[in-house]
C-alpha cells in the first residue's frame, strides 16, 4: 500500500505524527514553565572546548509544533497541487530540509550553531524561489538571497562582538560595553529576515515560488525567524534604552506601507504577501511595546490562517486558468464553494473578526497599544493600517470571489481531491479554534488584562467596519480606472522600495559588467590574448613570406645574371 504513496504524502504523514506526539509535551512544558538545556561536549583540548547545545522550553516546542502542523498540511496539499511536477521527490526533499533548518533555528540556543538553521533557511528558500527555472524566478531569487545575506553578515558580526563574553548562549546574555552594537547587528539581522523597512521588497518578489512554498516559507516560517530571534534575545535587547522606540517606529512604518501597497496591488499572491508583511509589522510593533509573549501568540495564529489563505489562493489560481490577476477572476464562489468558505474564514481571521483566531491575538495587541504609554501618532498609524487590512481583504474577496465572471468558467476539479480538501479543512479548524486555545495558555503570562473604556474597546471593531466601507466605496469609484498616476505608482511600488532596492544595484552592476566587457574582454584581452597573438603572428608570417619571396626572386635573378655572364665569357 505504501509503495503507491507519493513522497509528499509520506512526508506529510511523518510531520503530522511528529506534531501529534510533541503536542502533549508542549502543553506540559507550557503549564509547568519548564526549560531543559542539553549540552553535548564534542571536543575538549586543554581549556578549549567545542560544545553543541539544545534547548527544550515552551517557546521552542510550541513553535516546532505549529511549523510541523502547517508543513504537514502544505505537503498534503502539494501531493495534489504539484502532481504534474516530474521532480516531486526533489521538491519534497527541499521542503523537508527547510523544516529541518527551522527546527535547528528553534532548538539551538547557541549563536554560532544557530547559523546552521539560519543559513539553511536562506539557502533552501533561494532554491525554492527559483524552483520554476525562468528569468523572473531567478531575479526574484537573487533579490531574496542578497537581502537575506545582509542578515547573515549581521549574525556573523554579532558572533564576533559576543566573543568578549566568552560564550554565545542566547539565554545567558548580559550587558557589556559593546552591547549597543551587538543589539544593532542582531536587530538588523531580524529585520532583514522579517522584511521590515528598508528590507521589505524581497518578500513580494519571492512569490515567484510555487504556491505551497509561499504558504510554508513566506507566511509561517522563514519570515517569522526574525521575530523568533528578537523574542529569544528580548531580555538582552530590553537593556538598551533606544531599542524599543526604534523597533516600534520601523515596524509601524512597515505596517502602514504594506497596508497601502496591498490596496493598489492586483496580483493575488502579492496581495497576500503584503498582508503577511503587514502582520509581521504587528508582531514587531508588539515587541517594540515590550510584549514578546503577545508577539509570539500573534505569530502562531497568523501562521495558521495565513497558510490557509495561501493554499486557498493556490486553488483559486488553478480555477482561473492559472492567472494571478484578481481583475481577471470572478464568480469563484459558485465554482469552488469549499475553497471560498475556507478563504473567507482566513480573510475574516486576518481582519480580526470576532471569535476567530486572529481576533484573540490582534485585538489584544491593539488594546494593549491603547493601554500602554505609546505616541499618539503611532496609535493613529496603527489603527489606520488596521483599517487598511480590512480594506484590502474585502477588495480581494469582492474582486475574485463574489464579482461577476470575467473569464471562462472552470468548475473546480480540485474540490473532489481529498488531499486538498483535508489540508484546507485542518487549517480552517485551526484558524477558528487556535486563537481561544492559545489565549488560555498565553494569558497566564499576562495576568493583568487591559481595562479600557467602552468606546476604546469598540474602536478596533469600528475601524474594521470603516475599512470595509471605505474599500467598497473606493472599489466602486475606481472599478474602471486603468490610468497610472504618480500617487498610484508611489503606493504600488511600496513607497519606491521595489525600484530602489533592485534597479540601482542591477543598473550599476550591469553597467560595470558592460564596461569591463568592452574594455577588458573585447579590448585588452583581445589585443594581448588570442586574437592579438594570431594577428601579430599572421602579419609577421606575411612579412616573412614577402621577404622570402623577395629574397628568392633576388637569388633567381642573380643566378640568371650569373648564367648569362658565364655564357658570354665562354663565347668570347
Amino acid at each position: 500500500m505504501f509503495m503507491n504513496l507519493k513522497s509528499s504524502s509520506i512526508s506529510s504523514l511523518f510531520l503530522f505524527i511528529y506534531s501529534i506526539l510533541i503536542f502533549p509535551v508542549t502543553i506540559l512544558f507550557l503549564l509547568n514553565q519548564e526549560c531543559i538545556i542539553l549540552e553535548w561536549n564534542i571536543l575538549q583540548i586543554s581549556s578549549c572546548s567545542m560544545t553543541f547545545m539544545f534547548i527544550f522550553d515552551a517557546v521552542s516546542l510550541s513553535f516546532s509544533n505549529v511549523v510541523c502542523l502547517i508543513s504537514g498540511c502544505v505537503m498534503m496539499f502539494s501531493s495534489s497541487y504539484m502532481a504534474h511536477d516530474p521532480f516531486l521527490k526533489r521538491f519534497t526533499w527541499l521542503v523537508m530540509l527547510f523544516v529541518l533548518s527551522m527546527n535547528f533555528l528553534v532548538f539551538i540556543p547557541s549563536l554560532p550553531a544557530l547559523l546552521l538553521g539560519w543559513d539553511g533557511l536562506g539557502i533552501v528558500s533561494f532554491v525554492l524561489v527559483i524552483y520554476y527555472q525562468n528569468i523572473k524566478s531567478l531575479s526574484a531569487g537573487m533579490i531574496t538571497v542578497l537581502a537575506n545575506r545582509i542578515g547573515d553578515v549581521m549574525i556573523l558580526i554579532s558572533i564576533g562582538l559576543l566573543i568578549l563574553q566568552g560564550h554565545w548562549v542566547i539565554t545567558l546574555m548580559w550587558d557589556f560595553y559593546l552591547s549597543a552594537w551587538t543589539v544593532l547587528a542582531l536587530t538588523l539581522a531580524a529585520m532583514t529576515k522579517s522584511a521590515q523597512i528598508p528590507f521589505s521588497s524581497w518578500l513580494p518578489a519571492a512569490m515567484a515560488a510555487p504556491t505551497p512554498v509561499s504558504a510554508l516559507v513566506h507566511s509561517s516560517t522563514l519570515v517569522t525567524a526574525g521575530i523568533f530571534l528578537v523574542v529569544r534575545f528580548f531580555p538582552f535587547f530590553n537593556m538598551i534604552s533606544g531599542f524599543k522606540p526604534t523597533l516600534l517606529f520601523f515596524s509601524v512604518l512597515t505596517l502602514l506601507m504594506a497596508g497601502i501597497a496591498a490596496n493598489y496591488e492586483n496580483d493575488l499572491k502579492k496581495i497576500i504577501a503584503l498582508s503577511t508583511l503587514s502582520q509581521l509589522g504587528v508582531m514587531m510593533m508588539s515587541l517594540g511595546m515590550g510584549m514578546p509573549n503577545l508577539a509570539l501568540f500573534h505569530l502562531y495564529t497568523h501562521a495558521l490562517f495565513k497558510a490557509l489563505l495561501f493554499l486557498c489562493a493556490g486553488m483559486v489560481i488553478h480555477n482561473s486558468s492559472n492567472t494571478q490577476d484578481i481583475r481577471h477572476m470572478g464568480s469563484i464562489s459558485q465554482q469552488a464553494p469549499l475553497t471560498v468558505t475556507c478563504m473567507n474564514i482566513a480573510n475574516l481571521s486576518l481582519c480580526g473578526a470576532p471569535f476567530l483566531s486572529g481576533f484573540y491575538s490582534k485585538d489584544l495587541i491593539l488594546e494593549m497599544s491603547l493601554f500602554s504609554p505609546t505616541s499618539f501618532l503611532m496609535i493613529i498609524f496603527i489603527f489606520l493600517a488596521t483599517g487598511m487590512t480590512a480594506a484590502y481583504s474585502f477588495r480581494l474577496s469582492f474582486c475574485s470571489l463574489w464579482s461577476y465572471m470575467k473569464n471562462k468558467p472552470h468548475h473546480s476539479k480540485q474540490e473532489a481531491d481529498l488531499y486538498m480538501n483535508w489540508s484546507i479543512t485542518i487549517l480552517s479548524l485551526a484558524a477558528i479554534m487556535a486563537g481561544l486555545f492559545f489565549q488560555v495558555i498565553f494569558l497566564t503570562f499576562n495576568p493583568v488584562p487591559p481595562v479600557l473604556p467602552f468606546y476604546l474597546k469598540m474602536l478596533t471593531l469600528f475601524v474594521i467596519i470603516m475599512g470595509l466601507f471605505m474599500a467598497f466605496m473606493l472599489w466602486e469609484s475606481n472599478r474602471d480606472a486603468k490610468k497610472m498616476n504618480k500617487i498610484k505608482f508611489f503606493c504600488s511600488t511600496m513607497w519606491f522600495l521595489t525600484p530602489l532596492s533592485s534597479q540601482p544595484l542591477t543598473k550599476f552592476s550591469m553597467l560595470l559588467g558592460t564596461n569591463l566587457m568592452k574594455s577588458v574582454d573585447l579590448g585588452w584581452l583581445e589585443i594581448v590574448g588570442g586574437q592579438g597573438t594570431a594577428l601579430m603572428t599572421s602579419s609577421m608570417s606575411v612579412i616573412n613570406q614577402k621577404m622570402q619571396i623577395k629574397t628568392f626572386n633576388y637569388f633567381i635573378a642573380l643566378i640568371i645574371l650569373a648564367v648569362l655572364l658565364f655564357s658570354l665569357m665562354l663565347r668570347t
